[in-house]
């Protein structure tokens, strides 16, 4: 509440957008706008005579209306819980908003199941009261994966893993190199090999992300930037044939598609693509998941035994 001084009878209240509301009145000829203290809340009134009565008239209504938050932006699915009966809460990464959250009204029906899957590249409106609302989703699909995951079983898991990977990022936080990458990363998965080596790089880029990058340009012991082969288990820096080889029992193996002009197509073996998910399994698990009181997800085991097994079936057949 707030009382008006200066010979004005009558209380002025604060409504929700803290506009003064009611209308006091002065029969004070001296009374002006002026005497009032530019910066107060009465100051902003409308001063109006009317038959010899000063009257401050109420604002504009626009002036009380609460605009609403909306976006435009692309994203693609990480997952989707029932909310209610009917609706749903879909969580997405988008390109400029980072991972956010919103309701779905009908997302728990079965036109919209298709859709709302994880994978799927979609377009989406968010519109809230606040910005730190839950708020309300309107969904396109522009590009819907999900059938060509649910065919193979590495694409199943591998989907999981990279949301179960992007839900460490902060929500509503924007991380626009890792959309594009999560984007490229799902377009690949229906070659099994080149979707095990754009994870592996995925899981690279998450570290780097979240402030825990590994320097693979040039070696550690001695600064070269070439023929590097091995990993410091304990820096993350890279390190040269020369350097590593009397130690190389107690380092980690880097993979020829992480060397610099290596990877190239058929450059690699299922041998560098278990070196690549030792040496990424060993980082994320230390800075990222054990502080936090997590583990590798059963999705990232299923993917790499889906992948072995594949590459073994694919040898015994040559």
């Amino acid at each position: 509440m707030f009382r008006a001084g200066f010979g004005v009878r009558g209380l002025v209240s604060r409504t929700r957008c803290s506009v003064l509301h009611a209308a006091p009145q002065s029969r004070d000829p001296t009374f002006s706008r002026q005497a009032l203290d530019p910066g107060s809340a009465a100051h902003h009134f409308v001063l109006r005579s009317v038959g010899g009565t000063r009257r401050w008239l109420r604002p504009a209504p626009e002036s009380c209306k609460l605009h609403p938050m909306e976006w435009t932006d692309e994203g693609i699915v990480l997952g989707v819980r029932r909310h209610g009966e009917s609706s749903a809460i879909v969580e997405l990464l988008t390109r400029g908003h980072g991972r956010h959250l919103g309701l779905v009204r009908g997302g728990a029906g079965k036109r919209m199941r298709p859709m709302l899957q994880p994978g799927n590249s979609v377009r989406a409106v968010w519109r809230a009261r606040l910005d730190e609302h839950l708020g309300y989703y309107v969904l396109e699909g522009t590009r819907l994966r999900a059938a060509t995951v649910l065919a193979s079983s590495h694409a199943t898991y591998g989907v999981t893993h990279l949301a179960s990977l992007a839900r460490l990022l902060p929500e509503r936080d924007p991380h626009e190199d890792i959309y594009e990458m999560l984007e490229r990363t799902l377009d690949d998965f229906d070659d099994i090999g080149e979707a095990a080596i754009q994870l592996i790089k995925f899981e690279l880029a998450m570290l780097t992300e979240l402030g825990f990058g590994l320097d693979l340009e040039n070696c550690a012991a001695t600064g070269e930037t070439s023929d590097l082969i091995y990993v410091s288990p304990k820096s993350g820096g890279a390190v040269s044939r020369r350097a590593g080889d009397p130690w190389r029992d107690r380092l980690l193996r880097l993979p020829s598609f992480l060397r610099e002009g290596g990877g190239g197509a058929n450059g690699w073996s299922d041998q560098d693509l278990q070196d690549g998910f030792l040496l990424t399994g060993r980082f994320l698990l230390r800075h990222v998941l054990e502080p936090r009181g997590q583990g590798h997800s059963d999705a990232r085991d299923g993917f790499i035994n889906a992948v072995t097994k594949h590459r073994a079936r694919v040898s015994s057949a040559v």
